[in-house]
């Protein structure tokens, strides 16, 4: 009931607060033989670490992950996988002020309903730091599918609050702090973000997420859909308030004849579903975006409660994100192949034997 844990078959259970000692996290499940270390995990948790431009938190964490049980002689074992990252770079006491203040838009107001106490140091264990081992987890998922199945999941900032891209070009993701494949765009996300932090607001971003090599049949057609998996994975990461799939919302205003994805045995000719149809994956690429919030946490002074009830005037200090968006495209990359994984072990649990004649056109 504690809400710590995600998957069925391949699960993972995180542990630990924004200013406690350390993050860490379980991973069960991971079938044995994946050759594993720490260095195949950290490269996507050096994306995601705060004070790499900026324009992002400075809060200065190394985000060193510790392999503590699961790999013996470079290999996954079978066995439940420990992971664990030492918090180094905590300041409480910009938090001291907002003990007994509940800040707007944050979670301090719900969790002392639902607990009854809350650590309002950074938001304890509703802070986006929690995330960290999310990253970690999922870079078992992605290595284990991409050396397996071929499959590789990448994700790219598509909206920096008006700022939409125009153009697209992948080996530009990596090449900017906002993962942004428009390289035209990118100066003029630097302006924004600039005077956006001098005015001590912040603001939203959408972030665009695709796993190709993902075989059809994945997902299953009821509860367990795969889309349905997908929607709860991504909306579970802090800040998120939408989720689409495929065209998304944007199926609203299409005809049925222009959102059909039409077959032919050299393919699919579109791509609306996002590469799964029925709950179960098509063989297309699956297509997922996020819509992120601004970020909460303001040097803007605005009015709440004590936790006696009486009215104050908040303003939060501390080191924040303006755009928490920023950051979150190793986050949402992470959740997809943590579905992904899952769901390849329980296809194969069931469905491993399974043969069809229909040739896989989602590949072609």
């Amino acid at each position: 009931m504690s809400g710590n844990s995600f998957g069925k078959l391949f699960t993972v259970t995180s542990f630990g607060e924004s200013h406690g000692a350390a993050l860490g996290c379980i991973v069960d499940g991971c079938p044995p033989g994946l050759e594993l270390s720490e260095a195949d995990l950290q490269g996507d948790l050096d994306r995601r670490k705060p004070g790499t431009s900026r324009h992002t938190t400075q809060r200065r964490e190394a985000d060193e992950v510790r392999i503590l049980s699961g790999v013996f002689e470079g290999k996954t074992t079978g066995t439940p996988i420990g992971l664990l990252i030492e918090n180094t770079d905590q300041r409480s006491k910009d938090y001291s002020k907002i003990a007994t203040q509940f800040r707007p838009a944050h979670a301090d107001y719900t969790y002392m309903h639902k607990y009854g106490v809350r650590d309002y140091r950074g938001g304890g264990r509703s802070s986006a730091r929690e995330t960290a081992m999310r990253v970690a987890a999922g870079g078992i998922a992605r290595k284990f599918l991409h050396e397996r199945l071929g499959t590789t999941i990448r994700g790219y900032l598509s909206q920096l609050g008006p700022i939409k891209i125009e153009k697209f070009d992948w080996a530009q993701v990596h090449q900017n702090p906002f993962f942004c494949p428009d390289v035209d765009k990118v100066p003029e996300m630097e302006d924004y973000m600039d005077a956006l932090r001098k005015s001590g607001d912040s603001i939203g971003a959408r972030i665009n997420v695709v796993a190709e090599g993902v075989p059809p049949g994945f997902g299953e057609p009821i509860f367990d859909r795969l889309d349905a998996d997908l929607a709860h994975a991504l909306m579970s990461i802090n800040a998120v308030k939408g989720v689409e799939i495929g065209a998304g919302f944007g199926c609203i205003d299409q005809k049925g004849t222009d959102h059909r994805d039409e077959l032919t045995p050299e393919g699919f000719l579109s791509n609306n579903a996002g590469g799964v149809l029925g709950g179960i994956s098509s063989g297309q690429p699956i297509l997922a975006s996020i819509a992120l919030k601004p970020t909460s946490s303001l040097r803007l002074p605005g009015r709440s409660i004590d936790v006696d009830g009486n009215p104050v005037e908040v303003i939060t200090t501390g080191r924040h994100d303006p755009c928490v968006g920023i950051r979150a495209t190793p986050i949402a990359e992470a959740m997809m192949a943590i579905v992904l994984m899952d769901h390849y072990l329980r296809h194969r649990g069931q469905n491993g034997d399974v043969k069809v004649s229909t040739p896989d056109i989602g590949q072609a």
